[in-house]
């Protein structure tokens, strides 16, 4: 009778002490001269202590197990220290804020000009990115259903979409917004050639991958097609339809901002981050590029979510 050794996963309350021990230390260091310079004596020895409560801490969350929110804590806790030490070193080399400012500056920036910021927020993702992500998705989705039910169009139109992913972006912006015009609707074309294939080949594959004993059972009872794509090879599809979703909605985000660069009006993210370079008020930049990124995590995360409701049962969301 052979016995195995299982590592128990840390507790929260110890998680929690840990995090608070280390919070403590990297404080007290970022406050004191040590931290203030690198050439301080102290300066290296006392960066390699936080590095190492660094790793501690997030090795601890990532050992966490039994809820999804632990996920989101040990991410939250990196991205905490990656602040941290951007902050820490940029301080102590005394990195011009032309290059990289830091995080407290880019923070400033944010908040005295939320409202500027939150106007390029509505202009690039409420307008652009989520119109021409639904646009894009929705299409590539009904396209692949009707390549699925109508053989002879895998031939025809299969290769001509598959043109719309070699398209180079920095070629079709300019075409669209002569197209459509300076404001939202150009951007929105630009997000949905863009999300249009990822969808198209993510939904053809998973429309496949329903058994062959599944679909002779569905054959056997009489079920129709439009039964058996309900009841069968839908469902099969959820995982690699959720996957397509997740990849579009940073690739129409980053889409809208670049076709910004090519001609908008007087917001937008883009638009902000080509104006405020030009101007060396980087602080701004930064802090644009900072809405766009959390605006990227928070709708990774909701479809992450809403996968994990509605397509549990296959393996790949079980393993989360």
């Amino acid at each position: 009778m052979s016995l195995t050794m299982t590592r128990q996963p840390r507790t929260p309350p110890s998680v929690a002490v840990l995090l608070l021990i280390s919070t403590i230390i990297a404080t007290v260091f970022i406050a004191t001269d040590a931290g203030a310079t690198s050439g301080n004596a102290l300066f290296w020895p006392g960066l390699a202590l936080v590095v190492a409560l660094a790793g501690l801490s997030v090795r601890a969350c990532a050992a966490l197990e039994g809820r999804p929110v632990y996920a989101y804590i040990t991410a939250g806790v990196f991205g905490l220290w990656l602040l941290y030490f951007w902050q820490l070193l940029v301080v102590a080399f005394d990195v011009p804020r032309v290059l990289l400012p830091a995080p407290t500056l880019i923070a400033e920036a944010i908040g005295e000009q939320w409202p500027l910021l939150l106007k390029d927020f509505v202009q690039t993702v409420l307008k652009s990115v989520v119109t021409g992500w639904v646009l894009g998705c929705g299409l590539g989705f009904g396209v692949a259903v009707a390549i699925d039910r109508m053989p002879f169009l895998q031939r025809g139109l299969l290769p001509i979409a598959s043109l719309t992913s070699t398209v180079p972006l920095v070629g079709v912006a300019p075409i669209a917004v002569m197209w459509f015009g300076f404001d939202w609707p150009s951007k929105t074309a630009v997000v949905v050639l863009m999300t249009f294939f990822p969808m198209l080949v993510s939904t053809l594959a998973g429309l496949k991958a329903a058994g062959k004993l599944e679909r002779e059972l569905m054959y056997s009872y009489a079920a129709s097609y439009g039964q058996t794509l309900l009841s069968l090879r839908l469902p099969s599809a959820l995982p690699f339809v959720f996957g397509a979703l997740k990849v579009n909605a940073t690739l129409a985000l980053i889409g809208a901002i670049v076709a910004e660069f090519f001609g908008s009006p007087t917001a937008g993210l883009g638009f902000r981050i080509s104006t405020e370079s030009s101007k060396m008020h980087m602080p701004l930049v930064w802090g644009a590029i900072a809405v766009a990124a959390l605006t990227g995590c928070a709708a990774y995360a909701l479809l992450v979510s809403l996968e994990r409701r509605y397509a549990f049962w296959h393996p790949s969301v079980r393993m989360k």
